[in-house]
Formats: structure tokens, C-alpha cells, sequence
């Protein structure tokens, strides 16, 4: 092609769209903050499999029974809470949460002095506290930089009830690991006093228990938690002090953790009123109304918590990836990436014996790859299941690539202009069939919470779309005008 052909290519839409996206892939990889000095691969997230880190497998010290009581369920709870010294939560009607681990004969005697017996038994956590675990290492993590970070439940064969949690943490050695996990963080309560002074009030140890949100009757959403005695003594002398019991809207009880405001907020005329006559121990912080106030809500519930989990584990198992055998993965799919490559193209000269049609296909097919890599840079790490998610994208690009080039040359002559846009269309239509089919087969895949199989279903969805709605036209465009030559 001349000059002329590659500045009219150029400034058609769908060519320039490549270019810009592949430019705007390019400066995230490798010009975007965190640091350009990372080599060839850039900004690029990798998993453990392909960077190294370590992973730690955690049990949960918890047991679900399932009871049956002619007596009070509320005395046989608090008879509970208080022989086990442990917090005891109501899962439904007929099954008890107990975050302790305690086996089925030493509760069996407590069961029966509060008139009632254990049904079944078994280890592990409820759903929902299960979740509130996941959501609560999640922000732990994520606090720390690692939004990739895999989070897992998992349940034992025969049991209902997830039993243990796995963390895998990629480019993290194990003890940094175990050390982030069972961090508590620094959680403080402060007041204000003149201006924007505060003084300390408590930090979170003297915090014994934290609700889950809860709405009052008018519609506001807040958390409960309740203080030790030297806490409620502590707060009580803060808020008398500092004048917040006399004068509220002026001083703000202020929640920081490590060092960063979470909450802050004037206390509540009837709390004012009930710190004026003695200690108050059970305390509630009101976030708002609506989504907004119960994402509030669940966010300081967890800064509340300090990053404690709502029940006990223990570590049961932990393993790491050598930084140096992920290398060696890096060099492998490197590798193994290139030849794929360069048999692409061998098969496809074979097939057409046409330099000016081979290097197209290759060049839209790598600026694909480079689109996708500059997307999954930001919401997703690479791991070995997401390479191979890499690798059937340049297979399925090249077959839709020889699908639009074989419809337009069916007789083997360059057709006209008009003629042209037909057999363009028809093949179009072919690809976007299947890829249609493709995003619906995968999209289950993503969705699930299944880490072997969600990295390949989600950077397979992203190079379809990428191929149907960006590169394929603008290799369209491309071949048109080259066959036209």
C-alpha cells in the first residue's frame, strides 16, 4: 500500500479506534502509575501462579446445631453465651450458630439444663456469616493495595455449611501473609473539643461486640456495639469533659482507623441526656437513609470490628510459589504465546500465499491482544487460567479473521466495492453469531465465584467484545483496501 492508502486507512473511524485504543493500552501498561520500571510486563497484575506469594488456608472455630426446645429460645441462648463465654447467634427457627469450637458431648449437657436437645451438629459457619468474613478480609485486603487477592469458602463434601476460608495473596511471602490476615488494625475514638482539636476517648479493645446494620423506624440505618466498663466510663468522661453532652452539635465523636477519619458525627440528644446520669455501655452510630446509608452502614460496621473476624480461625494450611518458579511460568507462557503466534501465521500464508494479507491479520490480531491486556490491566490479574483465556482469544480472532477473508474472496477475485459490503456483512453476521454464543456460554463462568474457571470466561467475554465491536471492523476496512490494490 502507498502513502496515500495508509493516511485514508488511518483517519477512517474504525481504524483509528484501534490505534487510540491500543496507544491508550500501552500508556496504562507501561506510563500509568504504579511505576513504569517494571520491564516488559509493565503494570501488569499477575496471579500466584505466574508472580509467586503465598496462600493460607483458615477453619473456622464455629459449629452449627440444629435444636428442638419446648422452653424459651432466648434462655437457652443466653444460658449459652454465658456457660461458653461466646457469642451465640440465631440462625433460624430451628439452628444455632456457636463461634466456638466445642464438640457435640460437651454441649449436649447444656442443651438439656435449658430443656432442650441438639438434632444435629455439625462444623463450620452460616451463610451470612460466611459472607460477612469474606466481605470483611476483602477490605483488608483491598485496604492494602491487593484488589486481586482471592477470597475463597470452601465446604466440605456431605456438610451445608462452609468450613474453612482460603486466601491466596500473589507477590506476598507467608509471613506478611499470616501478618496481614491477623492484623487487627488501630481503631480509636476520638472527640472533639475546640475547633478541629480532638482528644482521645478509647481505642477498639474496649470494644466488646458490633451489631450487624440495622434500620429504625425512621428508616435510618446505623450500627450497634457495645463497650467494656472502663470503655463506657472512659467515653462518658470524654463526652462530659469536652462539653459534647452540654452542646452536641459541637462536638463531633469522630471514629478514626489507623489515623484516617471513618465516622464522625454529634452525639444523640438522648444519649447526651442518658451520659449525664451515669456510664452508657451499648452505643449505636446512625449512617442514613436509602443504598447509600446501608453501604455506610456495612462499611463502618467493619472498621468498627478493627478487622476482627466475627468468629475465630486458625490456620489448618498454607503453602507459597517461589518468585523464581513464577518467573519461570512468565518465561514459559511468554514462550508458548509467541509460538502460537508465528504458527498462526505460517498456517495462514499457507493458506492465502499472500504477504499482504498474513501481516494484517497478525498485526489486528496482536493489537487485540494488547487491547485486552490494557483492560484486564485494571480489574483483572493473570493467572495461568486467564493466559489460556488469552490464547483461545488469538486462535478464535484468527478463524473469524479467515471467515471475513475467505467470504470476500469466494471465487477467488477481488469483487467489487458493493459486492464487497455484502459478503462483509454476511460474514459479520456469522461472527457475531458466534460470538454471541461464546458470551452467553461464559457468562455463568464469570459470574461464579469459581477462581480456577472466572479468569478464562472473563478475558475470553472481553476479547469477543473487543473483536466484534473494534477490530474486526477495522480489519474490514483494512483488507478492503489492500485487496483493492
Amino acid at each position: 500500500m502507498n502513502s496515500e492508502t495508509i493516511i485514508n486507512l488511518v483517519k477512517d473511524w474504525r481504524v483509528a479506534l484501534v490505534l487510540l485504543l491500543v496507544i491508550g493500552s500501552l500508556i496504562g501498561i507501561y506510563l500509568a502509575p504504579p511505576s513504569p520500571e517494571k520491564g516488559l510486563e509493565g503494570n501488569l497484575q499477575f496471579g500466584l501462579d505466574l508472580q509467586g506469594g503465598s496462600w493460607l488456608q483458615m477453619e473456622f472455630q464455629s459449629v452449627i446445631v440444629a435444636y428442638a426446645t419446648d422452653g424459651s429460645v432466648g434462655d437457652l441462648i443466653e444460658n449459652l453465651q454465658t456457660s461458653l463465654e461466646a457469642d451465640v447467634i440465631q440462625i433460624d427457627e430451628n439452628h444455632l450458630e456457636i463461634r466456638k469450637t466445642v464438640s457435640r458431648a460437651e454441649l449436649e449437657p447444656l442443651f438439656a439444663a435449658s430443656d432442650a436437645s441438639i438434632v444435629t451438629y455439625q462444623k463450620g459457619v452460616s451463610p451470612f456469616t460466611a459472607d460477612e468474613v469474606k466481605r470483611i478480609l476483602s477490605e483488608k485486603v483491598n485496604a492494602l493495595g491487593m484488589q486481586d487477592a482471592r477470597i475463597n469458602l470452601l465446604t466440605p463434601t456431605g456438610s451445608e455449611y462452609p468450613q474453612y476460608v482460603r486466601i491466596e495473596l500473589a507477590g506476598v511471602d507467608m509471613t506478611t501473609a499470616q501478618e496481614i490476615v491477623g492484623k487487627q488494625g488501630l481503631f480509636e475514638i476520638r472527640v472533639q473539643t475546640t475547633g478541629n482539636q480532638t482528644e482521645h476517648v478509647l481505642f477498639g479493645d474496649q470494644i466488646t461486640s458490633v451489631g450487624t446494620p440495622q434500620r429504625d423506624f425512621d428508616g435510618r440505618w446505623g450500627v450497634s456495639f457495645s463497650l467494656t466498663d472502663a470503655g463506657a466510663q472512659a467515653f462518658r468522661e470524654a463526652a462530659l469533659s469536652s462539653g459534647a453532652v452540654d452542646n452536641p452539635n459541637a462536638h463531633n465523636l469522630v471514629m478514626l482507623l489507623d489515623n484516617e477519619t471513618v465516622y464522625s458525627a454529634p452525639l444523640d440528644a438522648n444519649l447526651a441526656a442518658q451520659l449525664r446520669s451515669g456510664p452508657v455501655r451499648s452505643l449505636s452510630a446512625s449512617t442514613g437513609t436509602g443504598d447509600s446509608g446501608l453501604e455506610d452502614a456495612m462499611t463502618l460496621e467493619i472498621h468498627l470490628r478493627a478487622g476482627a473476624l466475627p468468629v475465630k480461625v486458625d490456620i489448618v494450611g498454607s503453602g507459597s510459589v517461589p518468585a523464581a518458579l513464577g518467573e519461570q511460568f512468565k518465561m514459559t507462557v511468554v514462550i508458548a504465546g509467541l509460538l502460537a503466534l508465528l504458527t498462526v501465521g505460517v498456517v495462514v500464508y499457507y493458506r492465502y500465499r499472500e504477504p499482504a494479507i498474513v501481516l494484517p491479520m497478525l498485526a489486528i490480531n496482536l493489537a487485540e491482544i494488547i487491547i485486552l491486556l490494557g483492560i484486564a490491566r485494571f480489574i483483572q490479574q493473570l493467572d495461568l487460567a486467564a493466559i489460556a483465556g488469552l490464547i483461545a482469544v488469538v486462535g478464535t480472532g484468527i478463524d473469524q479473521l479467515v471467515i471475513i477473508t475467505d467470504e470476500v474472496l469466494h471465487d477467488g477475485r477481488v469483487p467489487s466495492p458493493n459486492l464487497y459490503m455484502k459478503r462483509y456483512g454476511r460474514a459479520f453476521g456469522i461472527i457475531a453469531v458466534a460470538a454471541a454464543t461464546v458470551f452467553v456460554a461464559m457468562l455463568p463462568l464469570a459470574l461464579m465465584d469459581l477462581s480456577t474457571l472466572r479468569g478464562f470466561a472473563i478475558i475470553t467475554i472481553l476479547g469477543v467484545l473487543i473483536g466484534v465491536l473494534v477490530t474486526r471492523p477495522a480489519y474490514g476496512k483494512i483488507i478492503m483496501a489492500i485487496l483493492s490494490k
